[in-house]
């Protein structure tokens, strides 16, 4: 069977050890969830295991280049009852329009240069996505399970917090991939924590959050001057540090004295 072409920006992962072990990963605990999704699936290297996943939950695979759609069709033509595969681009994928309320895991090798456009459309279904194992540029998975006070803290970081529990896992190494990509890579898994709502009004919320790491080597008393902060938040002491040094519950707090502000 004739593989599909490397295209730009793809890095087909070859280590067949390190696929098991990242879907895995998908199952070190019991599911809440009921179906599976990966995005990019390429030649079927993680697909591979995750058929036969020891809960037999089915499996979606959404895929965007036409010739690996028909690869994996070939490939798995005996196998198709367990599987759907999907030929479109997962940030158009509406998640909840396809599957209704079922929770879901979503799993994949992120493509580098959209990773953060798939996180925020995860959060955009945050509430039926209830865990995700995935490989990432290994700065960005660092990044993203950052705590706070530490450089690599950021936007994302705080976002994704506020509703998911981030764990790194452990580094890849380039040369499992082919071609090998210039970067090294991580993985990383996500859990759905219990906060169905942030306390707070959410879109106001995350311009606070955007606000304040885009002016990160600033006090928040600079960095977010153009709202009207009264003199409680001034007694928190929290306009005196930077965004980075903030909790996601310290973002919350804001958020809802700029609420009062406003009413």
């Amino acid at each position: 069977m004739v593989k599909p072409k490397k295209h730009l920006g793809q890095h087909f992962l070859t280590d067949l050890h390190l696929a098991q072990k990242i879907t895995q990963a998908l199952f070190d605990t019991p599911p809440d969830f009921l179906h599976i999704v990966e995005i990019g699936a390429g030649t079927g290297v993680l697909t591979d295991f995750l058929l036969y996943n020891p809960f037999q939950l089915p499996l979606t695979v959404v895929e965007i280049d036409t010739e690996s759609v028909h690869f994996l069709e070939k490939k798995y033509q005996d196998l198709r009852a367990n599987l759907t595969i999907c030929e479109t681009d997962f940030l158009a994928f509406n998640l909840s329009q396809y599957f209704g309320n079922q929770p879901l895991a979503i799993i994949g090798n992120f493509p580098y240069n959209i990773s953060s456009p798939i996180f925020f459309q995860i959060l955009e279904h945050k509430q039926v996505v209830k865990r995700i194992v995935c490989m990432l540029q290994k700065e960005v998975a660092e990044r993203l399970a950052s705590p706070p006070n530490s450089k690599e803290y950021g936007i994302l970081s705080v976002f994704l917090q506020a509703f998911y529990k981030i764990e790194y896992l452990f580094s890849v190494p380039s040369e499992v991939f082919n071609p090998a990509p210039k970067v090294q890579s991580g993985v990383i898994r996500l859990q759905r924590n219990e906060v169905e709502h942030l306390a707070c009004d959410e879109a106001m919320f995350r311009k606070i959050v955007k606000q304040g790491f885009n002016n990160r080597r600033k006090t928040l008393r600079n960095a977010l001057k153009v709202l009207q902060l009264n003199e409680r938040l001034e007694r928190t002491g929290l306009l005196d540090k930077r965004a980075e040094q903030l909790s996601v519950q310290d973002f919350v707090y804001l958020t809802q004295i700029a609420q009062e502000n406003k009413k």
